[in-house]
């Protein structure tokens, strides 16, 4: 299909957060423009949902495609301390009954790759191998994009809105001087794929198991994949899996933290490495605003969380679905001012800080369990926050009771010594 020289919207990007975006537009009527730099199917990290997801893959119609797909069902998460010690599961129907309980383990590649042809089955026209060489700004407001595609050469195509849903390249958070790094989750990624590791029976097999290292200096994420397959990443401070600094080979530096978490260690004690090394550093970072005078952020090109709960695809679909909402509103009021692009912002990055809170919380040693001990009453909103159901102001009632642990913890840790 011929590239257009118009179009209601640009989005730059064929991602969750950019599929996304873009066919709930071409639901509601709009001619969507996708271009996206790689041809698809492409490797690409976070490969576990967690149930909030299920809400915008519904408005989607992606549900019945994930139902009828081989990805391993995911109906809990188990946390695993320093020691190996497992704790009880959290089954999210005990919590949320219903069929949104019930989530998938997926592979990126095939994942991102349905959702990028579900998108063109709602009449998105998508041009994958294009890359977007610059936004055009006329008037402190973005008209379009200038593309590289590989049978038309250079083209410019004009949009009411641009939309960035390039990931973590932020084309358009770079260039306007937006991009923060997270001050307090400087970390890095270590992973690789593992054939025959062990995975549970039942509802159990396709768990999410989160294991810390000794020391608490770091964590894995343990991901059970279709085909056998299981992705085993460590998180931690570049400096605690690179202590020689660059240069080290990927696998000593993984077998080191390996060799410190013994949750870990018997769970891939018969598997086969089948992968490659990857490494990712320094990841954390967010734009101080989602949009400007016709263009808008979305997913990871807005920002990226650490990934200990699993919410990067929950952050790209919800993202990208308010974001369409509020593209589709401006273009129906003839709008697409600042003003009107940004207002989902507060309650999305009030969401976004909350899962923030959860992920610090536990990098400093805070005891999840010992709270929920001293205050039953509130375990349904923090499994609410652990299902990624971040967006409801009632949930921060339990911000000045954790305040109020944590200066205990800390009482006590001071006590231990002096």
């Amino acid at each position: 299909m011929a590239v257009p020289s118009q179009t209601d919207v640009v989005v730059i990007g064929g991602g969750p957060s950019g599929s996304t975006v873009s066919t709930l537009l071409a639901q509601h009527g709009y001619k969507v423009t996708l271009f996206e730099r790689d041809r698809f199917p492409r490797f690409h990290i976070g490969e576990s949902l967690i149930p909030k997801t299920y809400d915008v893959l519904k408005r989607l119609n992606m549900l019945p495609k994930l139902k009828g797909s081989h990805f391993v069902k995911k109906y809990s998460v188990q946390f695993v301390n320093e020691r190996g010690k497992l704790s009880e599961p959290f089954y999210f129907v005990e919590h949320r009954p219903g069929e949104e309980s019930q989530t998938w383990q997926v592979r990126r590649s095939e994942f991102d790759q349905i959702m990028l042809d579900n998108a063109r089955e709602h009449g998105v026209d998508v041009h994958e191998g294009t890359r977007v060489i610059e936004v055009i700004f006329e008037d402190n407001r973005a008209v379009g994009v200038r593309i590289q595609h590989p049978e038309e050469g250079k083209r410019e195509v004009r949009a009411s809105v641009v939309v960035d849903a390039s990931g973590q390249s932020t084309l358009l958070t770079d260039r306007l001087g937006l991009r923060t790094w997270d001050p307090d989750l400087k970390k890095m990624a270590l992973w690789t794929y593992w054939r025959g590791a062990y995975r549970g029976e039942g509802r159990d097999e396709g768990a999410t198991l989160v294991l810390r290292t000794q020391g608490k200096k770091g964590w894995f994420w343990y991901i059970p994949l279709h085909d056998n397959i299981t992705s085993v990443g460590v998180v931690s401070d570049y400096s605690e899996i690179f202590p020689n600094g660059p240069g080290e080979p990927l696998d000593k530096a993984y077998q080191r933290q390996v060799d410190r978490c013994p949750g870990l260690q018997p769970l891939i004690a018969n598997a086969e490495r089948c992968d490659i090394f990857r490494v990712q550093k320094e990841y954390s970072y967010r734009s101080s605003q989602v949009a400007g005078n016709g263009w808008v952020l979305v997913g990871d090109a807005f920002g990226f969380l650490d990934p200990l709960y699993s919410s990067g695809v929950l952050l790209a679909l919800k993202s990208g679905a308010l974001a369409a909402d509020a593209i589709a509103e401006a273009l129906a009021a003839g709008d697409v001012s600042e003003q009107r692009l940004r207002s989902w912002e507060e309650d999305y990055v009030r969401g976004v800080n909350r899962m923030r809170r959860l992920v610090c919380e536990y990098y400093t040693g805070f005891s999840f369990g010992r709270f929920v001990h001293s205050h039953p009453h509130f375990k349904g909103f923090l499994t609410d926050l652990l299902i990624g159901d971040l967006f409801r102001e009632e949930l921060d009632v339990l911000w000045p009771y954790m305040d109020e642990m944590r200066a205990e913890m800390d009482a006590e840790a001071k006590a231990e010594t002096t």
